[in-house]
């Protein structure tokens, strides 16, 4: 965190800890907030107050390690690492504080000492709605790591005023609905109005020459925004480090003009504020409109250029105007193409505001920005018109025409005339349209290109960026994903997280690789029971969630088999609904004796524009629907989709679940995070060897993992002579799915609305080979069916993936990070 003090002698700060930390105290702060700051005369809790004041009273305890990390930080003047990321899906903060700095049971006896249940103030609490999915949660889980291991790393994104979309399900259809999160205040952030900054949109370059025989550019007649920073709190586990997640809120340089105003044009006066407040109004527009589109890449300059300035002027406040060392002293990590514009950026800020020439400021560039890429898909690498570009930022598409024409030259001597590489590597893509391929951008301007799974860095290598691969070879290493334990066994399963605790000690919360020692005890009769009883008591409070939810009662002692993310082809929900018409019909034809007791639970959000998406949730929730009201599955086979999917639905939904289904086809997935938090709250994984899964299996071992479907070489060997329709006819059990679903029996009294699904399985050019791997995947759920039915084997192999679980902390994708990449020291704090 960047502060405007230029000295520290000055400060007069209470030592951390000043504030007390035992009951009494905290009872008294929250009183004193509930009262006096905002304004209540009787204690209620049912109303957001008693939460805003609990938060005030432990953000006061932040506050104060947050203060000694930044005064130890501009002390010690180290290196430092800035996380750019258009989301952070942080969930909800007020549990993970509490845990941080170890006052959880303290917070909750001042709570009972009102009559009030920490349960129920935690529950008043809105997700932060910053964040989709996994990139989000990824960069949550990332900052809770560097904060742990007191690594210098500020965040950096956008304060959305509106949160992805709230989920409603009517008739089985998605209806997005706003998420006004920051309604009912948000208590954490502290706004930093001395440190605005300007950004520009729109105008011209002008060009000047300087006695010195130097040319300036000046980008000039520009429509300005202001970007007013507001800064979170990110504890570490209880080591009295404090880092910061600074985001920026749009707003107009000028209020209105009251020239207008006063002459009666009152929309007209206010239009370039509503204008410039769009920028951080919504996360992800729709892009399907022109509007839409170009609002997301107004975003994306928004936040690249306010972090940067922000960063710039730091370092300028502390080191003048002399840039050599800035590299050595600072790294940018870009979490996947959404801030790659920050390298030309970067560039046009060094030159037009500091005077850098070209060759410093490249070589500034390409010394601290870190490239992290998120997607095999070609199809999600992001692209720009050259236009919108043009009319939106000339000056930064000039420098980036000037990128392209060196990288260009650079390969050209690399492969003299060697034209089809030349067009395959160039940042501008031609065509009727010519488009900035923003993923080039990116490689070309960082020193270091990282995917997050083996497999995944291993097809980025050879497949998507093989030609920069071959450039730069040494640019090119893998990052395995990672989730943070203290969210996702320390606070979200209280009943495992204890029993591990008890057993192994509580050393695993900041060492995850200490869950090994787990493995001793996994056939132990009395562990095992003791393992069932915490896992039964989380299927239970997930049973009576969904109940209260979604209005459907299941049993606990079912098999609770979950997938839970975004809906996207590729992951497949499809092929698990598929598999639910199969369960249906053998229970329908008397041939189900050998199942068992199933509850199938999916859950998850469809982009608005994503028409696909939104039919296979129409699709789960038709097929939910008949099989519910059939007396025949009474006690056999239950299946619901969980609406409004978010982070705290994950907190309830993760630690009860039996089977983890991570069933994308192979060479689609990145890696996935939801696989690694289902692992190690003890969730048995059926999966392809696709993303993380392979290193999941790798370290839990096959007999403790369920395994189907064509790798990715098969994928590709079959796709030339693919024929669906033939692999159903080939297939008793596929051909009654298909036979089941053409009849209309999921959609009696809507004709017609299932066919997308059914062309999806049977087109010959499916992308995601949804039917090729149905008869692997149903054998598999088979295998699932005999080891769940010995309570023994199944609770060894629950036990087990926890064990194994270890190096999927996200803890050690950080240390790898640090190590290869960003090569930080920790902040030298004296301690908690």
């Amino acid at each position: 965190m960047t502060d405007d003090h230029s000295t520290l002698g000055n400060l007069e700060l209470l030592p951390p800890g000043a504030l007390g930390m035992d009951a009494d105290a905290i009872l008294a702060d929250l009183t004193h907030y509930f009262c006096h700051t905002l304004g209540r005369r009787t204690l209620r809790f049912d109303a957001p107050f008693l939460y805003q004041a609990l938060a005030l009273t432990v953000r006061d305890r932040l506050m104060e390690r947050w203060n000694e990390t930044n005064i130890a930080l501009e002390r010690n003047g180290s290196r430092r690492a800035h996380y750019l990321s258009l989301e952070y899906l942080m969930g909800r903060l007020l549990r993970n504080a509490l845990l941080s700095i170890d006052i959880e049971d303290r917070a909750a006896c001042a709570l009972e000492r009102i009559g009030v249940a920490m349960e129920e103030v935690q529950g008043l609490e809105h997700d932060t709605g910053l964040g989709n999915g996994g990139l989000g949660r990824l960069a949550a889980c990332f900052l809770d790591s560097c904060a742990t291991l007191a690594l210098p790393v500020t965040g950096y994104g956008i304060r959305y005023q509106y949160g992805m979309f709230h989920q409603r399900i009517s008739d089985g259809y998605q209806v997005e609905e706003p998420d006004p999160w920051l309604r009912d205040v948000f208590p954490w952030e502290i706004e930093r109005i001395d440190l605005a900054r300007t950004i520009k949109y729109g105008g011209r370059t002008a060009v000047h020459e300087e006695r010195d025989g130097r040319t300036r550019h000046e980008w000039v007649d520009t429509h300005d925004v202001l970007a007013i920073p507001y800064d979170v709190p990110i504890p570490g586990y209880r080591n009295g480090v404090v880092n910061t997640l600074r985001l920026w809120s749009a707003a107009a340089t000028d209020e209105f003009d009251l020239e207008e105003f006063n002459a009666g044009s009152y929309s007209e006066a206010v239009a370039a504020k509503n204008e410039a407040e769009n920028i951080s109004m919504v996360l992800y527009p729709n892009t399907a409109t022109e509007s839409g589109h170009e609002l997301r890449l107004k975003q994306q300059y928004f936040l690249a250029s306010a972090s940067l300035q922000d960063i710039l002027a730091d370092w300028s406040r502390r080191r003048g105007g002399d840039f050599s060392g800035f590299a050595a002293d600072n790294c940018f990590q870009l979490n996947d193409t959404h801030p790659a514009i920050a390298v030309p950026e970067l560039m046009r800020l060094l030159m037009d505001e500091h005077g850098l020439g070209w060759d410093a400021a490249w070589a500034v560039t390409r010394e601290s920005m870190a490239y992290t890429n998120h997607t095999l898909l070609p199809e999600a690498l992001e692209t720009w018109p050259v236009a919108m570009f043009r009319r939106l930022l000339p000056r930064v598409l000039e420098i980036i025409f000037e990128i392209n024409a060196r990288l260009l030259a650079e390969v050209s001597l690399a492969w003299p005339g060697d034209n089809e590489r030349l067009a395959r590597m160039s940042i501008i893509e031609e065509g009727p349209e010519p488009l900035v391929r923003m993923a080039y951008l990116a490689i070309a301007g960082s020193f270091s290109v990282n995917g997050v799974a083996e497999l995944h860095s291993n097809l980025l290598r050879h497949g998507l960026f093989q030609d920069f691969a071959e450039l730069w070879p040494e640019k090119f290493n893998n990052k395995t994903n990672g989730v943070t334990q203290r969210r996702w066994l320390a606070a979200c399963n209280p009943p495992l997280s204890g029993l591990i605790s008890e057993r192994i000690g509580p050393g695993w919360a900041t060492e995850l690789s200490r869950l090994a020692e787990l493995a001793e005890h996994a056939g132990d009769a009395s562990f095992q029971a003791a393992w069932r009883e915490a896992r039964a008591a989380n299927k239970g409070r997930l049973a009576a969630g969904i109940e209260q939810r979604a209005g459907v009662a299941l049993d606990p002692e079912m098999l609770f088999d979950v997938q839970v993310k975004r809906i996207h082809e590729y992951k497949r929900q499809l092929l698990n609904v598929l598999h639910a018409i199969h369960l249906y019909d053998q229970i329908r034809r008397g041939d189900g004796e050998h199942r068992v007791p199933r509850a199938l639970i999916i859950g998850g959000k469809a982009a608005p524009g994503y028409v696909m998406a939104k039919n296979i949730i129409k699709f789960i929730n038709n097929v939910a629907g008949v099989i519910n009201s059939d007396p025949a599955m009474a006690g056999r086979l239950q299946m619901v989709f969980y609406p409004d999917y978010n982070v705290s639905a994950m907190e309830l939904i993760c630690p009860a679940a039996d089977l983890s289904e991570q069933i994308s086809t192979a060479g689609k997935e990145a890696s996935g995070t939801g696989n690694m938090k289902f692992m190690m709250n003890g969730a048995v994984t059926i999966g392809t060897l696709d993303g993380a899964n392979v290193e999941i299996l790798e370290a839990v071992g096959g007999e403790n993992f369920f395994l189907f479907g064509l790798n990715v070489e098969e994928v590709e060997a079959a796709r030339a002579a693919y024929d669906p329709a033939a692999i159903v006819a080939a297939d008793a059990d596929f051909e009654r799915v298909m036979q089941l679903l053409g009849s209309g029996h999921f959609n009696r009294l809507e004709p017609g609305v299932l066919d997308p699904i059914i062309h999806a399985v049977l087109n010959p050019a499916d992308p995601w080979m949804t039917a090729a791997d149905f008869r692997s995947y149903i054998d598999a759920q088979a295998r699932v069916d005999e080891a769940f039915r010995d309570a023994g084997r199944w609770t060894r192999m629950s036990i087990l993936n926890t064990a194994h679980s270890g190096r999927f902390s996200s803890d050690r994708t950080i240390e790898d990070y640090n190590r290869d990449i960003w090569r930080l020291q920790a902040v030298p704090l004296a301690g908690p």
